[in-house]
Protein backbone atom coordinates (compact mmCIF):
# COMPACT_ATOMS: atom_id res chain seq x y z
CA UNK A 1 0.00 0.00 0.00
CA UNK A 2 1.43 3.35 -1.00
CA UNK A 3 1.98 6.16 1.45
CA UNK A 4 -0.85 8.21 -0.09
CA UNK A 5 -3.24 5.25 0.12
CA UNK A 6 -2.35 4.73 3.78
CA UNK A 7 -2.98 8.39 4.54
CA UNK A 8 -6.33 8.29 2.73
CA UNK A 9 -7.40 5.17 4.64
CA UNK A 10 -6.34 6.70 7.97
CA UNK A 11 -8.24 9.92 7.21
CA UNK A 12 -11.44 8.00 6.42
CA UNK A 13 -11.12 5.83 9.54
CA UNK A 14 -10.86 8.91 11.75
CA UNK A 15 -14.09 10.29 10.26
CA UNK A 16 -17.09 9.46 12.53
CA UNK A 17 -19.09 8.70 9.40
CA UNK A 18 -16.86 5.66 8.79
CA UNK A 19 -17.95 4.19 12.13
CA UNK A 20 -21.59 4.61 11.05
CA UNK A 21 -20.85 2.77 7.80
CA UNK A 22 -19.09 -0.09 9.58
CA UNK A 23 -21.97 -0.36 12.07
CA UNK A 24 -24.57 -0.07 9.26
CA UNK A 25 -26.21 2.56 11.47
CA UNK A 26 -29.75 3.15 10.18
CA UNK A 27 -30.08 6.27 12.35
CA UNK A 28 -27.44 7.91 10.14
CA UNK A 29 -29.46 7.35 6.97
CA UNK A 30 -30.22 10.64 5.28
CA UNK A 31 -27.45 12.52 7.07
CA UNK A 32 -24.85 11.51 4.48
CA UNK A 33 -24.08 8.97 1.75
CA UNK A 34 -20.87 7.12 0.96
CA UNK A 35 -19.40 6.11 -2.39
CA UNK A 36 -17.08 3.28 -3.35
CA UNK A 37 -14.47 4.24 -5.92
CA UNK A 38 -13.83 0.68 -7.13
CA UNK A 39 -17.49 -0.09 -7.92
CA UNK A 40 -18.72 3.37 -8.89
CA UNK A 41 -21.81 3.18 -6.64
CA UNK A 42 -22.99 5.17 -3.62
CA UNK A 43 -24.98 3.84 -0.66
CA UNK A 44 -26.77 4.67 2.56
CA UNK A 45 -24.81 4.18 5.80
CA UNK A 46 -27.08 1.22 6.64
CA UNK A 47 -26.47 -0.62 3.35
CA UNK A 48 -26.17 -4.37 3.98
CA UNK A 49 -23.37 -4.72 1.43
CA UNK A 50 -19.97 -5.60 2.79
CA UNK A 51 -18.09 -2.33 3.52
CA UNK A 52 -15.33 -1.51 1.05
CA UNK A 53 -11.78 -0.77 2.09
CA UNK A 54 -11.56 2.68 3.72
CA UNK A 55 -9.12 4.03 1.14
CA UNK A 56 -11.84 3.54 -1.52
CA UNK A 57 -14.56 5.38 0.41
CA UNK A 58 -15.82 8.90 -0.18
CA UNK A 59 -18.54 10.82 1.69
CA UNK A 60 -21.29 12.99 0.20
CA UNK A 61 -23.86 15.23 1.88
CA UNK A 62 -26.67 14.51 -0.59
CA UNK A 63 -27.75 12.14 -3.33
CA UNK A 64 -27.23 14.94 -5.85
CA UNK A 65 -23.66 15.49 -4.67
CA UNK A 66 -22.84 11.79 -5.10
CA UNK A 67 -24.36 11.77 -8.58
CA UNK A 68 -22.46 14.91 -9.60
CA UNK A 69 -19.27 13.12 -8.54
CA UNK A 70 -20.08 10.44 -11.09
CA UNK A 71 -21.47 7.67 -8.85
CA UNK A 72 -24.67 5.69 -9.45
CA UNK A 73 -27.19 4.60 -6.80
CA UNK A 74 -26.77 1.19 -5.17
CA UNK A 75 -29.51 -1.20 -6.29
CA UNK A 76 -29.48 -2.90 -2.90
CA UNK A 77 -30.14 -0.01 -0.50
CA UNK A 78 -31.65 2.39 -3.09
CA UNK A 79 -30.30 5.61 -1.56
CA UNK A 80 -32.47 7.79 -3.77
CA UNK A 81 -35.72 6.42 -2.32
CA UNK A 82 -37.24 6.28 1.16
CA UNK A 83 -35.18 4.57 3.86
CA UNK A 84 -36.12 1.18 5.25
CA UNK A 85 -37.31 2.79 8.50
CA UNK A 86 -39.49 5.21 6.52
CA UNK A 87 -40.94 2.34 4.47
CA UNK A 88 -41.67 0.36 7.63
CA UNK A 89 -43.28 3.36 9.31
CA UNK A 90 -45.50 3.81 6.27
CA UNK A 91 -46.44 0.12 6.27
CA UNK A 92 -47.32 0.18 9.95
CA UNK A 93 -49.34 3.40 9.59
CA UNK A 94 -51.34 1.75 6.79
CA UNK A 95 -51.93 -1.34 8.94
CA UNK A 96 -53.07 0.83 11.86
CA UNK A 97 -55.63 2.49 9.58
CA UNK A 98 -56.75 -0.96 8.40
CA UNK A 99 -57.18 -2.16 12.01
CA UNK A 100 -59.17 0.97 12.86
CA UNK A 101 -61.50 0.50 9.91
CA UNK A 102 -62.09 -3.24 10.47
CA UNK A 103 -65.22 -4.46 12.24
CA UNK A 104 -63.20 -7.21 13.94
CA UNK A 105 -59.53 -7.31 14.85
CA UNK A 106 -57.58 -8.73 11.87
CA UNK A 107 -55.40 -11.76 12.54
CA UNK A 108 -51.62 -11.41 12.58
CA UNK A 109 -51.42 -13.59 9.45
CA UNK A 110 -53.88 -11.31 7.63
CA UNK A 111 -51.85 -8.22 8.55
CA UNK A 112 -48.57 -9.87 7.53
CA UNK A 113 -50.03 -10.87 4.18
CA UNK A 114 -51.31 -7.35 3.61
CA UNK A 115 -47.86 -5.89 4.33
CA UNK A 116 -45.98 -8.52 2.35
CA UNK A 117 -43.94 -9.53 5.41
CA UNK A 118 -43.52 -12.70 7.43
CA UNK A 119 -45.64 -13.02 10.56
CA UNK A 120 -42.56 -12.85 12.77
CA UNK A 121 -41.08 -9.81 11.02
CA UNK A 122 -44.40 -7.95 10.99
CA UNK A 123 -44.89 -8.59 14.72
CA UNK A 124 -41.39 -7.28 15.51
CA UNK A 125 -41.60 -4.19 13.27
CA UNK A 126 -45.11 -3.25 14.42
CA UNK A 127 -44.13 -3.42 18.08
CA UNK A 128 -40.89 -1.47 17.51
CA UNK A 129 -42.79 1.41 15.89
CA UNK A 130 -46.04 1.58 17.91
CA UNK A 131 -44.91 0.12 21.22
CA UNK A 132 -47.71 -2.46 21.01
CA UNK A 133 -48.22 -5.78 19.31
CA UNK A 134 -50.87 -5.75 16.55
CA UNK A 135 -53.24 -7.53 18.93
CA UNK A 136 -52.55 -5.01 21.68
CA UNK A 137 -53.07 -2.10 19.28
CA UNK A 138 -56.40 -3.55 18.13
CA UNK A 139 -57.51 -4.04 21.74
CA UNK A 140 -56.52 -0.50 22.70
CA UNK A 141 -58.32 0.95 19.68
CA UNK A 142 -61.43 -1.10 20.44
CA UNK A 143 -61.36 0.15 24.04
CA UNK A 144 -61.16 3.73 22.80
CA UNK A 145 -64.12 3.09 20.49
CA UNK A 146 -66.27 1.68 23.27
CA UNK A 147 -65.41 4.61 25.58
CA UNK A 148 -66.43 7.05 22.85
CA UNK A 149 -69.50 4.99 21.95
CA UNK A 150 -70.80 4.90 25.51
CA UNK A 151 -71.08 8.66 25.36
CA UNK A 152 -73.22 8.79 22.23
CA UNK A 153 -74.94 5.41 21.59
CA UNK A 154 -78.55 4.74 22.47
CA UNK A 155 -77.71 1.70 24.61
CA UNK A 156 -74.69 0.09 26.23
CA UNK A 157 -75.16 -2.99 24.03
CA UNK A 158 -75.10 -0.87 20.90
CA UNK A 159 -71.84 0.77 21.96
CA UNK A 160 -70.25 -2.61 22.70
CA UNK A 161 -71.13 -4.12 19.32
CA UNK A 162 -70.24 -0.94 17.43
CA UNK A 163 -66.78 -1.10 18.99
CA UNK A 164 -66.20 -4.53 17.45
CA UNK A 165 -66.94 -6.89 20.34
CA UNK A 166 -68.68 -10.06 19.19
CA UNK A 167 -70.73 -10.40 22.35
CA UNK A 168 -71.60 -8.61 25.56
CA UNK A 169 -69.88 -11.36 27.49
CA UNK A 170 -66.50 -10.83 25.86
CA UNK A 171 -66.58 -7.13 26.73
CA UNK A 172 -67.84 -7.53 30.28
CA UNK A 173 -64.94 -9.90 30.99
CA UNK A 174 -62.57 -6.92 30.64
CA UNK A 175 -64.87 -3.94 31.25
CA UNK A 176 -63.55 -3.17 34.71
CA UNK A 177 -59.99 -3.02 33.39
CA UNK A 178 -60.98 -0.93 30.37
CA UNK A 179 -63.35 1.50 32.11
CA UNK A 180 -62.64 1.17 35.82
CA UNK A 181 -66.38 0.66 36.47
CA UNK A 182 -69.46 -0.83 34.88
CA UNK A 183 -70.30 0.39 31.35
CA UNK A 184 -73.57 1.88 32.61
CA UNK A 185 -71.78 3.92 35.27
CA UNK A 186 -69.15 5.07 32.78
CA UNK A 187 -71.87 6.12 30.33
CA UNK A 188 -73.42 8.25 33.06
CA UNK A 189 -70.14 10.02 33.74
CA UNK A 190 -69.33 7.91 36.76
CA UNK A 191 -72.81 7.95 38.29
CA UNK A 192 -73.21 5.50 41.17
CA UNK A 193 -69.43 5.43 41.54
CA UNK A 194 -68.05 6.73 44.82
CA UNK A 195 -64.63 8.35 44.84
CA UNK A 196 -63.21 9.34 48.18
CA UNK A 197 -60.73 12.18 48.24
CA UNK A 198 -58.91 14.57 50.53
CA UNK A 199 -56.66 17.56 49.96
CA UNK A 200 -53.66 18.25 52.13
CA UNK A 201 -50.42 20.18 52.13
CA UNK A 202 -46.88 19.03 51.58
CA UNK A 203 -43.58 20.75 50.88
CA UNK A 204 -44.46 20.79 47.16
CA UNK A 205 -47.75 22.62 47.68
CA UNK A 206 -51.27 21.29 47.70
CA UNK A 207 -51.80 17.55 47.21
CA UNK A 208 -55.03 15.74 46.37
CA UNK A 209 -55.38 12.00 46.91
CA UNK A 210 -58.43 10.16 45.57
CA UNK A 211 -59.41 6.49 45.63
CA UNK A 212 -62.11 4.28 44.17
CA UNK A 213 -63.01 0.81 45.39
CA UNK A 214 -60.13 -0.51 43.27
CA UNK A 215 -57.42 1.66 44.80
CA UNK A 216 -55.81 5.09 44.61
CA UNK A 217 -56.93 6.63 41.31
CA UNK A 218 -55.38 10.11 41.52
CA UNK A 219 -52.53 11.89 43.25
CA UNK A 220 -52.46 15.49 42.04
CA UNK A 221 -50.04 18.28 42.92
CA UNK A 222 -50.53 22.01 42.50
CA UNK A 223 -50.76 25.44 44.03
CA UNK A 224 -54.56 25.82 44.10
CA UNK A 225 -56.53 23.21 46.12
CA UNK A 226 -59.75 24.28 44.40
CA UNK A 227 -58.28 23.60 40.96
CA UNK A 228 -57.16 20.14 42.05
CA UNK A 229 -60.71 19.34 43.15
CA UNK A 230 -62.10 20.64 39.85
CA UNK A 231 -59.61 18.50 37.92
CA UNK A 232 -60.87 15.43 39.76
CA UNK A 233 -64.51 16.38 39.16
CA UNK A 234 -63.84 16.85 35.44
CA UNK A 235 -62.69 13.25 35.10
CA UNK A 236 -66.05 11.89 36.32
CA UNK A 237 -68.61 14.70 36.39
CA UNK A 238 -71.40 12.45 37.71
CA UNK A 239 -69.38 10.51 40.27
CA UNK A 240 -70.12 10.93 43.96
CA UNK A 241 -67.06 12.66 45.40
CA UNK A 242 -66.93 11.85 49.09
CA UNK A 243 -64.71 13.66 51.56
CA UNK A 244 -62.24 11.37 53.25
CA UNK A 245 -62.86 10.09 56.76
CA UNK A 246 -60.24 9.54 59.44
CA UNK A 247 -59.13 6.27 57.85
CA UNK A 248 -58.70 7.95 54.47
CA UNK A 249 -56.79 10.82 56.03
CA UNK A 250 -54.30 8.19 57.15
CA UNK A 251 -53.80 7.12 53.54
CA UNK A 252 -53.19 10.74 52.54
CA UNK A 253 -50.64 11.00 55.32
CA UNK A 254 -48.81 7.97 53.90
CA UNK A 255 -48.63 9.62 50.47
CA UNK A 256 -47.41 12.91 51.96
CA UNK A 257 -44.83 10.99 53.99
CA UNK A 258 -43.53 9.37 50.83
CA UNK A 259 -43.23 12.75 49.10
CA UNK A 260 -41.19 14.08 52.01
CA UNK A 261 -39.07 10.93 52.50
CA UNK A 262 -38.95 8.76 49.35
CA UNK A 263 -36.89 6.12 51.10
CA UNK A 264 -39.87 4.92 53.13
CA UNK A 265 -41.49 3.42 50.00
CA UNK A 266 -45.11 3.53 48.93
CA UNK A 267 -46.96 0.24 48.60
CA UNK A 268 -50.58 1.06 47.83
CA UNK A 269 -53.21 -0.58 45.60
CA UNK A 270 -53.62 1.59 42.51
CA UNK A 271 -56.60 2.07 40.23
CA UNK A 272 -54.67 2.51 36.97
CA UNK A 273 -56.67 3.34 33.84
CA UNK A 274 -55.04 3.87 30.49
CA UNK A 275 -54.37 2.37 27.11
CA UNK A 276 -52.39 -0.85 26.86
CA UNK A 277 -49.23 1.06 25.92
CA UNK A 278 -49.66 3.65 28.69
CA UNK A 279 -50.00 0.90 31.27
CA UNK A 280 -46.83 -0.77 29.98
CA UNK A 281 -44.97 2.52 30.40
CA UNK A 282 -46.43 3.14 33.87
CA UNK A 283 -45.44 -0.36 34.99
CA UNK A 284 -41.89 0.28 33.79
CA UNK A 285 -41.83 3.60 35.66
CA UNK A 286 -42.62 1.84 38.92
CA UNK A 287 -39.52 -0.28 38.37
CA UNK A 288 -37.16 2.73 38.43
CA UNK A 289 -35.62 2.87 41.92
CA UNK A 290 -35.69 6.07 43.95
CA UNK A 291 -32.55 8.11 43.37
CA UNK A 292 -32.18 6.87 39.77
CA UNK A 293 -33.23 8.36 36.46
CA UNK A 294 -33.61 7.00 32.94
CA UNK A 295 -34.02 8.79 29.65
CA UNK A 296 -37.15 8.62 27.52
CA UNK A 297 -35.06 6.84 24.87
CA UNK A 298 -33.77 4.25 27.36
CA UNK A 299 -37.27 3.66 28.68
CA UNK A 300 -38.58 3.11 25.14
CA UNK A 301 -35.72 0.73 24.38
CA UNK A 302 -36.37 -1.18 27.62
CA UNK A 303 -39.95 -1.71 26.49
CA UNK A 304 -38.66 -3.18 23.24
CA UNK A 305 -39.93 -0.13 21.32
CA UNK A 306 -36.90 2.08 20.64
CA UNK A 307 -38.79 4.18 18.08
CA UNK A 308 -41.58 5.03 20.52
CA UNK A 309 -39.79 7.79 22.44
CA UNK A 310 -42.53 10.33 21.74
CA UNK A 311 -45.26 7.88 22.76
CA UNK A 312 -43.37 7.15 26.00
CA UNK A 313 -43.20 10.89 26.75
CA UNK A 314 -46.93 11.22 26.10
CA UNK A 315 -47.67 8.30 28.43
CA UNK A 316 -45.60 9.99 31.15
CA UNK A 317 -47.57 13.21 30.63
CA UNK A 318 -50.88 11.30 30.91
CA UNK A 319 -49.99 9.89 34.34
CA UNK A 320 -52.33 11.18 37.08
CA UNK A 321 -50.67 9.34 39.95
CA UNK A 322 -47.81 11.61 40.97
CA UNK A 323 -44.99 9.91 42.93
CA UNK A 324 -46.86 6.58 43.01
CA UNK A 325 -46.04 6.21 39.31
CA UNK A 326 -42.73 8.11 39.30
CA UNK A 327 -42.68 9.78 35.90
CA UNK A 328 -40.45 12.44 37.47
CA UNK A 329 -37.56 9.93 37.20
CA UNK A 330 -37.54 10.19 33.39
CA UNK A 331 -35.26 12.83 31.89
CA UNK A 332 -33.94 13.82 28.48
CA UNK A 333 -31.00 11.93 26.95
CA UNK A 334 -28.64 14.76 27.95
CA UNK A 335 -29.85 14.57 31.56
CA UNK A 336 -31.81 17.81 31.38
CA UNK A 337 -35.28 18.02 32.93
CA UNK A 338 -38.15 18.34 30.49
CA UNK A 339 -41.87 18.90 30.94
CA UNK A 340 -43.64 17.55 34.01
CA UNK A 341 -47.41 17.54 34.53
CA UNK A 342 -47.01 19.29 37.88
CA UNK A 343 -44.15 21.64 36.98
CA UNK A 344 -40.44 21.18 36.33
CA UNK A 345 -39.53 22.74 39.69
CA UNK A 346 -41.47 20.02 41.51
CA UNK A 347 -39.72 17.43 39.36
CA UNK A 348 -36.34 18.88 40.32
CA UNK A 349 -37.29 18.96 44.00
CA UNK A 350 -38.39 15.31 43.96
CA UNK A 351 -35.19 14.17 42.25
CA UNK A 352 -32.99 16.22 44.59
CA UNK A 353 -34.81 14.75 47.59
CA UNK A 354 -34.41 11.21 46.30
CA UNK A 355 -30.73 11.75 45.50
CA UNK A 356 -30.11 12.99 49.05
CA UNK A 357 -31.97 10.05 50.55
Amino acid sequence: MSRNTELRAATVQRDPRWAAVVARDASADGTFFYSVETTGVFCRPSCAARPARPENIGFHATVEAAERAGFRACKRCKPGGPSLSEEQAGQVAALCRFIQSSDEAPSLAELASRAGLSVYHLHRVFKAITGLTPRGYAAAHRAERVRAGLGRSGTVTEAIYDAGYNSNGRFYETSNQVLGMTPTSYRKGGANTAIRFAIGECSLGAILVAASDRGVCAILLGDDPGKLARDLQDRFPQAALVGGDAEFEGLVARVVGFVEAPGVGLDLPLDVRGTAFQERVWTALRGIPAGSTVSYADLAAGLGSPRSVRAVAQACAANTLAVAIPCHRVVRSDGALSGYRWGVERKRALLDREASA
